[in-house]
């Protein structure tokens, strides 16, 4: 096995398992691929995980698209577009470390207050913000869904996953666009992030099992166990560097 196909299977189990994690739940591909790949090749992040972030959600919309909160994702990309342009800027003069490990810290904390409440309150202003924050950290890291999660943490799991599918599929296109204008978005992570398609179809297609399982009543706590570890994994491989 060369050393190249050896990163794509590596690179695809983790897409699988990502994908079986975000079809079930709305998000979790980024928290699960992205720090492996990073690990693997750091030169094919953060496009390669965008390519599968941006292709992932058409699936769960070809199921659930009726189930969008289009008000609630109008203010989310409201954020989600300063946040993109800012995250292209910190890929370019600040260090993503800093940033893994502040913005990890912030979950963290939500998790522990939310998870004591009934829930996040959900406004216009929490979902600009969540958008905005994730706009930030999805086009620096590939990790942007945990924002996001925490304000949708109390709606029925069709309505999390397909406004989330909406989210993430529109923020993935804005952030290549955004990496490509500030020239870090190399051929070679499009490319890559092309191969890992099949695998993301097969996790997708195995997640269904526990969608059903997780929709009875278990999608909030299965969110905030998620974030919790999303935000340990990007303050760990922010850390190591």
């Amino acid at each position: 096995m060369t050393h190249e196909t050896f990163i794509i299977v590596c690179a695809g189990l983790a897409v699988f398992a990502g994908a079986v994690v975000q079809g079930a739940i709305g998000f979790g591909l980024g928290l699960v691929a992205a720090p492996l790949i990073t690990l693997l090749d750091p030169t094919l992040m953060p496009g390669a995980a965008q390519v599968v972030n941006a292709t992932l959600p058409l699936f769960t919309l070809a199921a659930e698209w009726r189930r969008v909160d289009w008000r609630g994702l109008g203010f989310a990309l409201l954020g989600r577009v300063p946040g993109s342009l800012l995250g292209g800027l910190v890929v370019l003069y600040v260090s993503t470390r800093a940033l893994g490990v502040l913005v990890g810290a912030m979950v963290l904390l939500a998790v522990g207050l939310t998870g004591r409440a009934v829930a996040v309150r959900r406004t216009g202003g929490t979902v600009t913000g969540a958008g905005f924050v994730s706009g930030i950290t999805g086009t620096a890291t590939g990790i942007g869904g945990p924002p996001m999660a925490l304000v949708y943490q109390s709606a029925k799991g069709p309505q999390i996953r397909a406004t989330l599918a909406m989210f993430f599929m529109i923020s993935a296109c804005q952030s290549l666009v955004v990496l490509a204008f500030v020239d870090r978005l190399p051929a070679r992570a499009l490319s890559f992030g092309a191969l890992l398609i099949p695998f993301l179809i097969a996790g997708f297609a195995v997640s269904r099992p526990l969608r059903r399982f997780l929709d009875g009543g278990r999608v909030r706590t299965a969110i905030l166990v998620l974030a919790a570890v999303s935000a340990l994994s990007l303050i760990i491989t922010s850390a190591l560097g």
